[in-house]
This record gives structure tokens, sequence and C-alpha cells, in this order.
């Protein structure tokens, strides 16, 4: 069984949609956001105190990204829902930039925004920097604009984990009331992804355990 270690709508949303796309079973285990400051016991588990931990057997895996690789791979072997591009597919290398862009260049800066903005106590807050990095990460959106014009997905012509991992920066974006500011190209597709039913299901199952399991179901980036 796929164990999954997981904060309302934080970065371990990435293999939770999968796991949801690709109609896995899985384990969901919520825990309050920030885990290594309300959960210490967690810390036994993940020394680094942060969420996703996915668990599967002997593997431990803490990267987001690399998870909806792992899980298109591990789940589909066949490929059935085309969630994974295959290597001797014209748009792997694609597929892999795509998949790792969503948090290298599109979720890091909003990590620094929330930081800045609002996690740190008031007189360490740098309204200048989260407004930096505001700017930074909509500035990157217009790869991701372009590379929707004639298209719905980012690769292949279908949708993949890549769409995932990318979507998951755009729903982070939308909680930082981020959402107006969008291209049109890529406001379009946000729409066609909060449409997936697998994002739904989601979103859906993050809400029923954290009320199951007695943690707050409201997202930490809001309020």
């Amino acid at each position: 069984m796929i164990v999954l270690h997981h904060c309302v709508s934080a970065r371990s949303f990435r293999p939770l949609w999968m796991l949801e796309e690709l109609g896995a079973e899985y384990e969901l285990r919520m825990l309050p956001f920030p885990p290594r400051a309300l959960a210490r016991s967690f810390l036994e588990l993940n020394p680094l105190g942060t969420v996703p931990l996915l668990v599967d057997g002997d593997t431990r895996m803490t990267e987001s990204a690399a998870m909806c690789q792992y899980l298109a791979e591990r789940c589909d072997p066949q490929g059935r829902t085309g969630l994974a591009v295959r290597r001797d597919e014209p748009a792997y290398g694609m597929w892999l930039n795509w998949l790792h862009h969503g948090e290298a260049t599109l979720t890091f800066p909003q990590t620094l925004v929330l930081r800045y903005g609002r996690f740190e106590p008031a007189e360490r807050r740098l309204p200048q920097a989260a407004e930096d990095y505001t700017k930074w990460f909509l500035a990157r959106l217009r790869g991701i604009d372009a590379a929707l014009a004639g298209h719905d997905w980012l690769c292949a012509d279908r949708f993949t984990a890549a769409d995932v991992s990318v979507g998951y920066a755009l729903m982070l974006a939308s909680h930082l009331a981020l959402e107006d500011r969008f291209p049109a190209n890529v406001a379009a597709y946000w729409q066609r992804l909060q449409q997936r039913e697998g994002f739904v299901r989601a979103l859906a199952a993050q809400v029923r355990a954290a009320e199951g399991q007695g943690v707050p179901a409201r997202a930490a980036t809001v309020g």
C-alpha cells in the first residue's frame, strides 16, 4: 500500500492528484502545517519535517515532482492512462522538462512569497521581496502561455504528469490571489485542469481525510 503524508494543498497535492488520476490504492495521512513544528513525531519519519513523504514498501521519496514520474510508471506500467511519456516518444525530453519546471521554476519563487509575505512574524516580513518574487513567477508564465498556444496540454498532445506538476504551481498561485494575472492561455489551461475528475477527487480526498483525522481542512496558504 502506498502511503502519502500530506498537508492540505501543500506540494504533496501533486502526488495525491496523481494517485487519483491513476485510480491507485493509497493511504492518506494528514498533518497540520507546518508539520516540523506542529507534528514533531513526523521528524522520525522524515528528518526534514516537510511534506510530501511518500512510502511505498522500501521506497521513500520527498520530492513531489519526482513522485509524479514515479507514480506514473509504478502504477501504470502498461501506459493505459498516458500520464507518463515513454522514452521512445518524441516528447519525452519536453515532458521531463515541464515536469521539473513546475517545481524548480514555478513553485520555488512562490515559497519565498509565502515566507516573506505571510509566514514570517510581522517584523521579519519583506514586502519588497515578496512583490519581486511574485513578478518573477508571473514572468515565467510566459513560457507556458507560449507552449499552450493551439494546445490543451503541455506536451505529447495529452494530459500527463507534467500537467499535474505545473498545475499545482497554478493552484498555489490561485491561493495567493494571482489567478487574475495569468496570461490568457494559462488562465484557460487552469480552468481545464480544475475540471479534471482526478483533480476534483483529490480536493475531496484531502478534505475528507483532514476532517476524519482531526486536521484543519483549510489550506495553510490562505489567510
